[in-house]
């Protein structure tokens, strides 16, 4: 949110220009007058025709257009979200899309998104619509080189004798939740020498023998398939987070939102039920 040495001069010369107090202000704070709570509960219902009315010029049109702004994790988003972006706007001529990558979790308002594509659980948010792609399975790898060396467990115990690969930021890293043989959940931290806020690198290093690997199935899969890695854990028994695409909250959805949410749901869906680790465990 904007901060109150950044809202007072534009609301001062609102003042100057309504000639009305909108602001009781102190030392300490901002409040509004009576004045100006009636002039943003106005302000907010003639917004509030004038999208109504947008959306409604909107769903007449039989083509979506205009610019459409998406924010998705970096990794993920390239490897998932672009191509369905790619094929979105070969399908709708009068659609641009703008494809922002980043692990920061954007505020869709301040940062001016449209749609953000999320991995994880959502915390609950009133102001957001959030519609389902599916599970990111994962699982856990290591190179047969390490594993030649140091043995492949197999069990959740014996996960705490190896050295994994860490995936976090700031010092604090994931932990990998795994199922152990009675169905109980158990959280993992294996010791850690290499720490990584990108799975590309991770998987780079778990190849080269740096120890075992969390990863996505989507990511494993062409480093199974070639040697590089092979699979410790699939995903039956590592569990995986939701994936979902986020967007304010509007009775009316431009349409150029509809097609894109609807396409991303559709063909990430079906990327994310592909599980390549399964075709690799000796268990299936």
């Amino acid at each position: 949110m904007p901060s109150s040495a950044t809202v007072a001069p534009g609301c001062a010369r609102l003042e100057q220009r309504l000639g009305v107090r909108l602001l009781q202000r102190t030392t300490r704070s901002l409040s509004l007058t009576d004045e100006g709570h009636a002039y943003y509960e106005q302000c907010r219902r003639v917004l509030g025709e004038l999208s109504a009315v947008e959306a409604a010029l909107d769903h007449g049109q039989r083509e979506p257009s205009g610019r459409l702004r998406i924010t998705a994790p970096v990794l993920f988003g390239r490897q998932c979200v672009a191509p369905v972006v790619r094929r979105l706007v070969e399908q709708h001529p009068r659609l641009n899309v703008e494809l922002s990558f980043s692990d920061r979790v954007a505020d869709l308002v301040e940062d001016g998104f449209d749609l953000a594509v999320r991995i994880g659980t959502l915390p609950d948010h009133g102001t957001l619509v959030a519609r389902r792609l599916g599970v990111q399975r994962m699982g856990i790898c290591a190179s047969p080189a390490y594993l030649a060396r140091h043995g492949k467990p197999s069990n959740v115990a014996a996960l705490a004798s190896h050295v994994g690969i860490a995936y976090g930021r700031t010092g604090q890293s994931v932990p990998w939740r795994v199922r152990g043989p009675d169905g109980e959940v158990q959280e993992c931290r294996l010791a850690s020498r290499l720490w990584f806020d990108d799975l590309l690198a991770i998987a780079d290093a778990a190849a080269a023998g740096a120890g075992l690997a969390w990863l996505p199935c989507w990511l494993m899969g062409a480093y199974l398939s070639d040697g590089r890695l092979e699979l410790v854990m699939d995903s039956k028994s590592v569990l995986g987070d939701e994936a979902h695409v986020v967007r304010q909250k509007s009775r009316h959805v431009p349409s150029k939102v509809r097609v894109a949410v609807d396409a991303l749901v559709a063909d990430i869906s079906r990327m994310l039920d592909a599980d390549p680790s399964r075709a690799y465990s000796k268990e299936s």
